[in-house]
């Protein structure tokens, strides 16, 4: 008779994880090349800006995104450099709150996303994640408790 209550708190856990359902979605938006706040593992709070006053109508803003680009070597005259960029996005790929790279000739980037208030700081685990990881860990419990008695 536990399992059914189990259930249920782990997926209430989950969709509370996933953030409010609804609400404007609050992303960190910078470029540390015209900020050097941006570059903060935590920017000033003032940097955080309301997604859904952005006008684009073929796409709603759905996430927080984090990209940092590295130029390793001097190329057309520009010096190596490295340059963190922050904004709301959208993304129709399997890469919502996930990181992939892309590198090429001197350069490579790290794009992350996330899809909670403010996540685009340093990027964290996805919430997500944690409840699957969480849930995993509550069951080997009750089933380790289920054996000993």
């Amino acid at each position: 008779m536990v399992w059914p209550i189990y259930f249920y708190i782990i997926y209430k856990f989950s969709r509370q994880a996933r953030g409010r359902v609804g609400s404007a979605l609050k992303c960190y938006e910078c470029n540390s090349h015209n900020d050097s706040r941006c570059a903060q593992e935590e920017p000033p709070q003032l940097l955080g800006k309301d997604c859904s006053t952005h006008q684009n109508a073929a796409h709603k803003y759905t996430l927080c995104r984090k990209i940092v680009q590295t130029i390793e070597y001097e190329v057309n005259g520009l010096q190596p450099d490295t340059r963190v960029i922050r904004s709301c996005g959208w993304d129709d790929t399997t890469y919502k709150n996930a990181c992939y790279q892309r590198s090429g000739f001197g350069g490579r980037q790290e794009v992350c996303s996330c899809t909670t208030d403010l996540c685009n700081s340093a990027f964290n685990t996805p919430p997500s994640t944690t409840a699957v990881v969480l849930s995993l860990a509550v069951t080997a419990t009750i089933a380790l408790l289920g054996r000993v008695n």
